[in-house]
Protein backbone atom coordinates (compact mmCIF):
# COMPACT_ATOMS: atom_id res chain seq x y z
CA UNK A 1 0.00 0.00 0.00
CA UNK A 2 2.82 2.15 0.78
CA UNK A 3 4.61 1.75 -2.71
CA UNK A 4 1.51 2.44 -4.10
CA UNK A 5 0.66 5.95 -2.27
CA UNK A 6 4.23 6.59 -3.43
CA UNK A 7 3.66 5.71 -6.81
CA UNK A 8 0.35 8.05 -7.31
CA UNK A 9 2.13 11.22 -5.83
CA UNK A 10 5.17 10.81 -8.16
CA UNK A 11 2.59 10.24 -11.05
CA UNK A 12 0.39 13.18 -10.27
CA UNK A 13 2.78 15.52 -9.16
CA UNK A 14 5.00 15.80 -12.27
CA UNK A 15 1.99 16.74 -14.25
CA UNK A 16 -0.18 20.39 -14.41
CA UNK A 17 -1.38 20.93 -10.78
CA UNK A 18 -4.62 19.33 -9.65
CA UNK A 19 -7.99 20.54 -8.32
CA UNK A 20 -9.16 16.82 -7.23
CA UNK A 21 -12.97 17.03 -6.67
CA UNK A 22 -14.07 14.22 -4.85
CA UNK A 23 -18.00 14.30 -5.37
CA UNK A 24 -20.55 12.17 -3.68
CA UNK A 25 -23.57 12.28 -1.50
CA UNK A 26 -22.74 12.98 2.01
CA UNK A 27 -21.19 9.79 3.92
CA UNK A 28 -20.41 8.66 0.76
CA UNK A 29 -16.50 8.44 2.37
CA UNK A 30 -15.06 12.14 0.81
CA UNK A 31 -13.36 13.06 4.13
CA UNK A 32 -11.72 9.36 4.23
CA UNK A 33 -10.60 9.33 0.98
CA UNK A 34 -9.39 13.37 1.12
CA UNK A 35 -7.19 12.18 3.55
CA UNK A 36 -5.65 9.01 2.03
CA UNK A 37 -5.06 11.33 -0.96
CA UNK A 38 -3.39 13.70 1.28
CA UNK A 39 -1.10 11.44 2.57
CA UNK A 40 -0.26 10.08 -0.84
CA UNK A 41 0.47 13.43 -2.50
CA UNK A 42 1.41 16.20 0.28
CA UNK A 43 -1.47 18.80 -0.94
CA UNK A 44 -3.62 20.28 0.87
CA UNK A 45 -7.65 18.43 2.08
CA UNK A 46 -9.76 21.48 1.50
CA UNK A 47 -13.24 21.08 3.56
CA UNK A 48 -15.74 23.08 3.42
CA UNK A 49 -17.58 21.26 6.15
CA UNK A 50 -14.60 21.90 8.28
CA UNK A 51 -13.90 25.74 7.22
CA UNK A 52 -17.28 26.57 8.16
CA UNK A 53 -17.37 24.29 11.34
CA UNK A 54 -14.13 26.13 12.47
CA UNK A 55 -16.42 29.30 11.81
CA UNK A 56 -19.24 28.98 13.86
CA UNK A 57 -16.84 27.44 16.86
CA UNK A 58 -15.35 30.47 16.72
CA UNK A 59 -18.70 32.54 16.80
CA UNK A 60 -17.93 34.84 14.40
CA UNK A 61 -20.41 36.98 11.82
CA UNK A 62 -20.14 33.88 9.66
CA UNK A 63 -20.47 31.22 11.62
CA UNK A 64 -23.22 33.08 13.36
CA UNK A 65 -25.02 33.19 9.99
CA UNK A 66 -24.61 29.95 8.77
CA UNK A 67 -24.84 27.59 12.35
CA UNK A 68 -28.72 27.29 11.88
CA UNK A 69 -28.65 26.37 8.40
CA UNK A 70 -26.07 23.54 8.99
CA UNK A 71 -27.62 21.96 11.70
CA UNK A 72 -31.13 21.80 10.04
CA UNK A 73 -28.97 19.71 6.97
CA UNK A 74 -29.67 22.81 4.30
CA UNK A 75 -27.04 24.27 2.38
CA UNK A 76 -25.44 27.32 2.76
CA UNK A 77 -25.56 29.99 0.72
CA UNK A 78 -23.26 29.76 -2.60
CA UNK A 79 -21.46 33.39 -1.65
CA UNK A 80 -20.15 32.58 1.91
CA UNK A 81 -19.01 29.38 0.32
CA UNK A 82 -17.46 30.61 -2.52
CA UNK A 83 -15.26 33.43 -0.37
CA UNK A 84 -14.67 30.87 1.69
CA UNK A 85 -12.39 28.60 -0.65
CA UNK A 86 -11.54 31.51 -3.41
CA UNK A 87 -9.40 32.30 -0.18
CA UNK A 88 -8.08 29.23 0.88
CA UNK A 89 -6.84 28.06 -2.34
CA UNK A 90 -5.00 31.52 -2.78
CA UNK A 91 -2.77 30.23 0.01
CA UNK A 92 1.05 29.17 -0.81
CA UNK A 93 0.19 25.91 -0.08
CA UNK A 94 -2.00 24.90 -2.48
CA UNK A 95 0.76 26.13 -5.29
CA UNK A 96 0.94 21.89 -6.20
CA UNK A 97 -2.63 21.28 -6.18
CA UNK A 98 -5.57 20.67 -3.60
CA UNK A 99 -8.24 18.42 -2.83
CA UNK A 100 -11.87 20.19 -2.58
CA UNK A 101 -14.03 17.95 0.11
CA UNK A 102 -17.78 18.81 -0.18
CA UNK A 103 -17.51 21.46 -2.85
CA UNK A 104 -18.92 22.69 -5.07
CA UNK A 105 -22.33 21.43 -4.59
CA UNK A 106 -24.23 23.98 -6.86
CA UNK A 107 -23.80 24.68 -10.88
CA UNK A 108 -23.19 27.97 -8.91
CA UNK A 109 -20.56 26.97 -6.95
CA UNK A 110 -18.97 25.11 -10.23
CA UNK A 111 -19.04 28.14 -12.70
CA UNK A 112 -17.18 30.44 -9.74
CA UNK A 113 -14.82 27.23 -9.31
CA UNK A 114 -14.33 26.96 -13.18
CA UNK A 115 -13.35 30.39 -13.26
CA UNK A 116 -10.65 30.54 -10.25
CA UNK A 117 -9.06 27.38 -11.62
CA UNK A 118 -8.54 28.86 -15.12
CA UNK A 119 -7.03 32.02 -13.57
CA UNK A 120 -4.83 29.81 -11.63
CA UNK A 121 -3.78 27.00 -14.14
CA UNK A 122 -5.47 24.14 -12.72
CA UNK A 123 -6.80 21.05 -14.25
CA UNK A 124 -9.79 19.49 -13.14
CA UNK A 125 -10.22 15.95 -11.72
CA UNK A 126 -12.93 14.97 -10.74
CA UNK A 127 -13.52 11.44 -8.24
CA UNK A 128 -17.31 10.70 -7.55
CA UNK A 129 -17.97 8.31 -5.09
CA UNK A 130 -21.36 6.33 -6.06
CA UNK A 131 -22.69 4.89 -2.73
CA UNK A 132 -26.39 3.30 -2.26
CA UNK A 133 -28.55 6.29 -0.02
CA UNK A 134 -29.75 3.36 2.27
CA UNK A 135 -25.93 2.86 3.03
CA UNK A 136 -25.42 6.19 3.83
CA UNK A 137 -28.17 6.20 6.01
CA UNK A 138 -26.50 3.09 8.01
CA UNK A 139 -22.98 4.59 8.06
CA UNK A 140 -23.88 7.91 9.37
CA UNK A 141 -25.48 7.16 11.81
CA UNK A 142 -22.76 5.08 13.36
CA UNK A 143 -20.50 8.11 12.80
CA UNK A 144 -18.66 9.28 15.68
CA UNK A 145 -16.57 12.29 15.96
CA UNK A 146 -14.09 13.36 18.12
CA UNK A 147 -14.29 17.26 19.79
CA UNK A 148 -10.87 17.28 20.58
CA UNK A 149 -8.55 16.66 17.55
CA UNK A 150 -11.48 15.55 14.86
CA UNK A 151 -10.87 12.01 14.39
CA UNK A 152 -13.95 10.28 12.69
CA UNK A 153 -15.02 7.01 13.70
CA UNK A 154 -17.48 4.26 12.69
CA UNK A 155 -18.98 2.28 14.98
CA UNK A 156 -19.31 -0.77 12.59
CA UNK A 157 -16.51 -0.15 9.93
CA UNK A 158 -13.68 2.14 11.59
CA UNK A 159 -14.99 1.80 15.75
CA UNK A 160 -12.06 3.29 18.55
CA UNK A 161 -10.78 0.61 20.14
CA UNK A 162 -12.55 1.69 23.62
CA UNK A 163 -16.00 2.24 22.71
CA UNK A 164 -17.45 6.03 22.20
CA UNK A 165 -13.45 7.03 23.29
CA UNK A 166 -11.36 8.75 20.82
CA UNK A 167 -7.93 6.47 20.31
CA UNK A 168 -5.81 9.66 19.65
CA UNK A 169 -6.71 12.06 23.24
CA UNK A 170 -9.03 9.87 25.18
CA UNK A 171 -11.52 12.57 24.55
CA UNK A 172 -15.54 11.19 24.50
CA UNK A 173 -16.61 10.74 20.80
CA UNK A 174 -19.82 13.11 20.25
CA UNK A 175 -22.37 12.84 17.12
CA UNK A 176 -22.24 15.71 15.24
CA UNK A 177 -25.66 17.49 14.54
CA UNK A 178 -25.73 17.38 10.83
CA UNK A 179 -25.18 13.34 11.38
CA UNK A 180 -28.69 12.58 12.59
CA UNK A 181 -31.03 10.59 10.65
CA UNK A 182 -33.57 12.99 10.28
CA UNK A 183 -30.57 16.03 9.06
CA UNK A 184 -29.01 12.92 6.84
CA UNK A 185 -32.42 12.70 5.05
CA UNK A 186 -32.60 16.57 4.07
CA UNK A 187 -28.97 16.59 3.11
CA UNK A 188 -29.78 13.62 0.84
CA UNK A 189 -32.41 15.36 -0.93
CA UNK A 190 -30.59 19.10 -1.01
CA UNK A 191 -27.82 16.84 -2.71
CA UNK A 192 -30.68 14.79 -5.17
CA UNK A 193 -32.18 18.23 -5.98
CA UNK A 194 -28.56 20.56 -5.94
CA UNK A 195 -25.65 18.35 -6.78
CA UNK A 196 -26.36 15.75 -8.59
CA UNK A 197 -26.07 17.51 -11.86
CA UNK A 198 -22.62 18.93 -11.35
CA UNK A 199 -22.18 15.34 -12.89
CA UNK A 200 -23.51 16.98 -16.23
CA UNK A 201 -21.87 19.80 -15.46
CA UNK A 202 -18.21 18.29 -15.59
CA UNK A 203 -19.07 15.80 -18.33
CA UNK A 204 -19.65 18.36 -20.60
CA UNK A 205 -16.74 19.98 -20.12
CA UNK A 206 -15.04 17.26 -21.28
CA UNK A 207 -12.98 17.47 -17.28
CA UNK A 208 -11.20 14.04 -16.49
CA UNK A 209 -14.23 12.40 -14.12
CA UNK A 210 -14.40 8.80 -12.63
CA UNK A 211 -16.43 7.10 -10.97
CA UNK A 212 -15.36 4.67 -8.28
CA UNK A 213 -18.00 2.18 -6.14
CA UNK A 214 -17.59 3.26 -2.54
CA UNK A 215 -20.45 0.90 -1.57
CA UNK A 216 -18.76 -2.03 -0.50
CA UNK A 217 -14.89 -2.54 1.08
CA UNK A 218 -12.92 -0.63 3.69
CA UNK A 219 -11.37 2.70 3.19
CA UNK A 220 -8.08 1.50 2.14
CA UNK A 221 -9.90 -0.93 -1.18
CA UNK A 222 -12.11 1.83 -2.40
CA UNK A 223 -8.39 3.92 -2.16
CA UNK A 224 -6.53 1.85 -4.47
CA UNK A 225 -9.59 1.65 -6.71
CA UNK A 226 -8.92 5.57 -6.80
CA UNK A 227 -5.39 5.24 -7.60
CA UNK A 228 -5.56 2.64 -10.13
CA UNK A 229 -8.09 4.59 -11.81
CA UNK A 230 -5.49 7.67 -11.73
CA UNK A 231 -2.75 5.50 -12.63
CA UNK A 232 -4.99 5.24 -16.18
CA UNK A 233 -4.20 8.87 -17.03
Amino acid sequence: MEEAIHELASDLTQRTPAAIILFGPPGSGKGTQAKLLKAAMEIPHISTGDMLRERIASGDELGLRVKDLMQAGRLVPDEAVNQLVADRIAQPDCRRGFILDGYPRTLLQAAVLDRLLAERGYRHLVIHLKVDYTKIITRIAGRRVCPVCGTLYNLTSNPPRQPEVCDMDGARLVIRDDDRESVIRERLEAYERQTRPLLEHYRGRHSELHEVDGSDGGPEEIFERIRSLLKLQ
